[in-house]
């Protein structure tokens, strides 16, 4: 364990924090690397994610809107295509494309199943995709819980190092001053510091982050509901 040079006692000592971290011992210098790299990709995350989600949620309220319009839907389906760029169109894709592959080309259902062998296909897909389209939105929020769960400790890891290795050194000066022990303990505190300034935003953004997904993912829930109803009805109307 490589020891941290103290201050003599004649000497100021530089305690900002910059001074502090190039004062450190080189395991504690790698926690700090380690936890500012997590902090900024953090922000990367939690800033992609709130434009993420801000935009999903304007594409899903113009889609709604053109839906519940009253205009034709293989209109819509027609001019959104079948690969759409948002999930709520994604889940009126894949629902649309079971109904014209079984409106247009006539799959074959035994007889006295087809409204179900319809409507549960139909329902199938939309549970697929959406399933499948919330993995994607939910992708990297798992390293925010990581970070949120794992920096402090990772600092306080960093703390001790730096700690231990400043009572090494009073025992081998036999000085116990202040102003010689200080700048070592302030050095393994910042680590501490650096941890709870990674971990804390993670927490908040995660926990936030999480609830507008799971909203938004009620939101799909809850079209893929009307839809399906509105299907069955079309169903019952042209005696599928």
């Amino acid at each position: 364990m490589e020891a941290v040079t103290l201050q003599p006692a004649g000497m100021a000592a530089d305690l900002s924090i910059w001074g502090l971290a190039m004062q450190a011992d080189f395991v504690v210098k790698l926690v700090m690397l380690a936890l500012l790299l997590a902090s900024f990709w953090c922000w990367a995350i939690i800033f992609q994610k709130m434009k993420q989600i801000r935009k999903l949620r304007a594409q899903a309220s113009e889609f709604e809107d053109s839906f519940w319009s009253g205009g034709s839907l293989e209109e819509l389906y027609e001019r959104i295509g079948t690969t759409p760029d948002h999930p709520l169109a994604m889940l009126f894709a894949v629902a649309m494309r079971e109904w014209t592959l079984a409106t247009t080309r006539g799959i074959p259902i035994p007889d006295g199943q087809a409204h179900f062998g319809l409507q549960g296909r139909i329902d199938r897909v939309m549970t697929v995709a959406l399933q499948r389209e919330m993995e994607v939105l939910e992708q990297r929020l798992g390293f925010l819980a990581t970070v949120g769960s794992t920096a402090p400790f990772l600092g306080l890891f960093g703390t001790v190092w730096g700690i231990m290795n400043s009572f090494q050194s009073i025992a081998m000066t036999k000085n116990t001053s202040l102003a010689v022990v200080a700048p070592g303990i302030a050095e393994a505190l910042l680590a501490t510091a650096l941890g709870l300034v990674a971990a804390i935003p993670a927490v908040v953004a995660y926990n936030k982050l999480s609830g507008d997904l799971n909203r938004y993912a009620g939101r799909l829930e809850t079209f893929a509901g009307e839809f399906s109803a509105l299907l069955s009805r079309q169903m019952a109307e042209r005696g599928l």
